[in-house]
């Protein structure tokens, strides 16, 4: 398959995942202290910009995300660790915030593209607020969430 055809198939996979949760669950709840994850692993779809997640809930209501991006460009990866708070009263319902870093690697042209970043490598700090909704006996949550 050659980068052309390529990257059309990861377009239509980001334009399609505006119509996909943003996380598949893959394990079952875990069960430990007075909170209950919703599930351990997901894989996900983020729509905005276009990225592919894996989230691991390592202990009870904390997890580490792992985001990464990519196009012609270059590509991004960012790792978060998160700490989720059920949200009283609805079931499944979680608020979570979190911190970590990232790092981007870009092509030539998108210094051509953008002539105020003159490096080719992006490093930074990142945060994120967010819900997560995990719905009852189906493999599949919804998570919004805001990465400054």
């Amino acid at each position: 398959m050659n980068l052309k055809k390529l990257t059309l198939v990861f377009l239509f996979f980001v334009s399609v995942s505006k119509l996909i949760a943003q996380d598949f669950t893959l394990d079952t709840a875990i069960a430990t202290g007075p909170y209950v994850n919703p599930y351990t692993k997901s894989i996900g779809v983020k729509v905005s910009p276009g990225a592919i997640t894996y989230k691991n809930m390592y202990k009870t209501a904390r997890a580490i995300e792992v985001i990464g991006y990519a196009s012609l460009d270059g590509f991004s990866a960012a790792v978060l660790k998160e700490i989720y708070t059920p949200i009283e009263g609805v079931e499944n319902l979680s608020w979570y915030i979190g911190y970590g870093g990232h790092l981007g690697i870009w092509s030539e042209e998108w210094k051509k593209n953008n002539p105020t970043h003159k490096a080719g490598i992006a490093v930074g700090v990142d945060g994120i607020l967010g819900l997560d909704y995990k719905l009852n006996n189906a493999p599949l949550n919804f998570s919004l969430d805001w990465q400054p």
